[in-house]
């Protein structure tokens, strides 16, 4: 089962949604806002992932601009930047969808069919 963590007002999270359901995989819907993962479980995320820690910063999003993380991320350590996520579900990119071996970060159709068919 897929732990799909989204924030339900986010235009790209409904498309993910959707093609999800379109495409019968199921998966378990966390609001990334309001039940953000914890350091624990983005730390096993990112680890599965194979992607660069800041991949999974949401860079187009207030919190982070008004942060000024563009030029804190650089010095920070992965401890760090880990515990900042977990402590903010909108500084996380979304959606990020995960069942323990696999995982998407964002959504790209091309990337979906890949991973969850």
């Amino acid at each position: 089962m897929i732990t799909y963590y989204a924030y339900p007002k986010c235009g790209t999270c409904r498309k993910a949604k959707k093609w999800l359901e379109e495409n019968g995989v199921a998966f378990n819907e966390v609001h990334i806002a309001e039940n953000p993962p914890s350091k624990t479980e983005l730390k096993k995320i990112h680890q599965t992932s194979g992607l660069e820690l800041k991949k999974f910063f949401n860079t187009s999003g207030m919190k982070y601009r008004e942060l000024g993380l563009k030029d804190k991320l650089p010095e920070m350590t992965d401890e760090e930047k880990l515990e900042l996520l977990s402590s903010d579900g909108m500084l996380i990119k979304r959606p990020i969808a995960f069942d323990g071996e696999k995982v998407t970060v964002g959504f790209k159709e091309a990337d979906y069919e890949n991973t969850w068919l």
